[in-house]
């Protein structure tokens, strides 16, 4: 069996390319802290962890080595994405029979799409069902289509954070952003 520690002049010493990898790890632990995608991330999480798993090898703890390898970089990228891809969600509640859905579809994906999030459009039956939904923190927000007004699409959110990306972004004069309170429910905080 193979050592990447050499007696030489009585010292141990270790290989060079060990040096190389071990120097890699706090790099690559850099390079996901400032990471802005979330989806980069984890591909470099997974390299931190399989690069980490090969020192250990390397140093002679295969069994740390093979944890590290199972828990670390495997468990953990697939809880990270799969909680990223559940997190990032913009839902909108529309109505049941709302035509024109192409142009919210793309105005609003066109806004989101940089923030690394993806829409989610829920039907609600009437204006009272996607107000309370509103209300209840069920959907971010609603959209409604008047023909007549100024102003035929009515987009309204209430989430802070949310309404300043989407506002920043929303680029159509036809289209009416608003930022609401949720009036929260009995019970609900």
């Amino acid at each position: 069996m193979y050592w990447p520690i050499v007696q030489g002049e009585g010292k141990a010493m270790i290989d060079s390319y060990t040096y190389f990898i071990v120097l890699l790890l706090p790099l690559t632990a850099f390079m996901v802290i400032f990471q802005s995608n979330p989806y980069h991330a984890i591909v470099l999480r997974g390299i931190l962890g399989a690069m980490a798993a090969l020192v250990y090898a390397v140093l002679g703890a295969p069994d740390v080595a093979l944890t590290e390898a199972l828990v670390g970089t495997m468990l953990a990228v697939t809880l990270y994405a799969i909680a990223i891809r559940s997190s990032f969600v913009l839902r909108v509640g529309i109505l049941v029979n709302e035509e024109n859905l192409g142009q919210l579809r793309d105005e609003v994906q066109a806004a989101i799409y940089k923030y690394y999030l993806r829409l989610e459009l829920v039907a609600y039956a009437d204006t009272e069902a996607l107000q309370q939904a509103l209300d209840n923190q069920d959907i971010h927000g609603t959209y409604l289509h008047f023909p007549d007004a100024t102003h035929p699409y009515q987009i309204t959110i209430s989430i802070p954070y949310l309404y300043e990306m989407i506002k920043a972004e929303l680029a159509s004069s036809t289209t009416h952003l608003t930022l609401v309170s949720p009036s929260y429910s009995e019970g609900k905080k």
